[in-house]
Parts: structure tokens; C-alpha cells; sequence
């Protein structure tokens, strides 16, 4: 799953970065980008510049509320608003560090990525991104993007790397933790471990 998951932030990362979803359909936009952020990638390997990249151009394309809803379940509905927000930041704060690991993994793979062509129909706020992604010595990867249209803009909700899904991945560590010691003892871990990586 770890292989999986760096696949698929890296194609993610190299997807969307300087992107205008509601504009451009999402499968075209990924093969005009992949070849601006792959030059970006082979001259910047500083974590803080990856970082910058994650922050500014790959995360404002994510919908980090409707993740962080799908990876708590029915354990959201117990969470008071505040609570909400504060899971928000810090499932957002951890899959930042992820994502900077994961393009400072790629900076130096050579890796190359399929995009499957997209159908979207008048009206259609949902799609599935379709990508495989290959490199020397390893077998194909298939890497899916769930995403919704909302206010004009494409947001993905959901990642699936063959057939696992980023955010179903953390609800039995979420929910474990919520059984044993509540909402607060998932957002203390949670900030414990943001802290740890920062």
C-alpha cells in the first residue's frame, strides 16, 4: 500500500498542478501538465519547494471536507462543528507532509503516466479519472481520481490505487481511535503527529 500511495500522490501532484479544473476537462489537463511539473520536479528537491508546489498547486484542488467526512464515516456525525474543522485542518496537515514526501520520492523516479481519455456528459458532476502509471522494474500501477464538480470547480474526494482508496485507508485507524477515546483523542493524535513531521 505504501508503493500505491507514493504512485498515486506523485501522478495526483503531477496532475493538477497549475490547474483550472472547471475550465479545462480533467483528462486533458492531466497530459498538458505532466510535462511542465515533471521539469519542475527534476530541478527542485528541496522539501520546502515541494512543499510550496503541494501547497499552492496541488491542495486547493482537493475538497479536504468531504475526505475528512469519508474517512471519519458515521463517527462525523458525532463530531460538533468545531471538532469538524479542526479534523479538517489536521487530516489536510497530514496529507500535505504525505504529498511532499511523496514528490520528493519522484523527483528522482523516472515514471511515466497514461491518462484514459474521459466522457463527460452535459451536466455530469462526477467523474473517475482513469491513470496508469509505469516505471523500470516495477509493474503497471492503476491509479483512480473520484472527483466532484462543485462552484465551478473540479475537487477530488477520493484517490484509488488499485482498487485501495486513500480515504477508506484511514477510517479503521480513525474510527479505532475514536472507540477509544473520542473525537478529541483522534484530533490529539492526529496533531501529535503533524507536530512529529513538521
Amino acid at each position: 500500500m505504501k508503493k500505491a500511495l507514493s504512485g498515486l500522490l506523485f501522478v495526483f501532484c503531477v496532475a493538477i498542478a497549475s490547474a483550472v479544473w472547471g475550465q479545462t476537462p480533467p483528462d486533458v489537463l492531466v497530459r498538458t501538465t505532466v510535462d511542465d511539473v515533471l521539469a519542475v520536479l527534476k530541478q527542485n528537491k528541496d522539501r520546502r519547494v515541494l512543499q510550496d508546489i503541494a501547497e499552492k498547486k496541488v491542495l486547493p484542488h482537493f475538497d479536504f471536507r468531504s475526505m475528512t467526512q469519508l474517512a471519519m464515516g458515521k463517527s462525523w456525525r458525532d463530531a460538533t462543528p468545531a471538532q469538524q474543522k479542526t479534523l479538517e485542518n489536521e487530516f489536510r496537515s497530514l496529507l500535505v507532509r504525505t504529498y511532499t514526501a511523496a514528490l520528493a520520492d519522484a523527483a528522482n523516479v523516472d515514471r511515466k503516466v497514461e491518462v484514459k481519455p474521459v466522457n463527460l456528459k452535459p451536466g455530469e458532476d462526477y467523474t473517475t479519472v482513469r491513470t496508469v502509471v509505469t516505471e523500470p522494474g516495477r509493474p503497471p500501477l492503476s491509479i483512480d481520481y473520484r472527483m466532484t464538480l462543485t462552484d465551478k470547480d473540479w475537487k477530488v474526494t477520493d484517490i484509488v490505487a488499485e482498487n485501495a482508496s486513500l480515504v477508506i485507508s484511514y477510517r479503521g485507524t480513525f474510527n479505532t481511535e475514536i472507540r477509544r477515546s473520542g473525537v478529541d483523542g483522534l484530533i490529539k493524535v492526529l496533531a501529535d503527529k503533524n507536530k512529529q513531521g513538521s
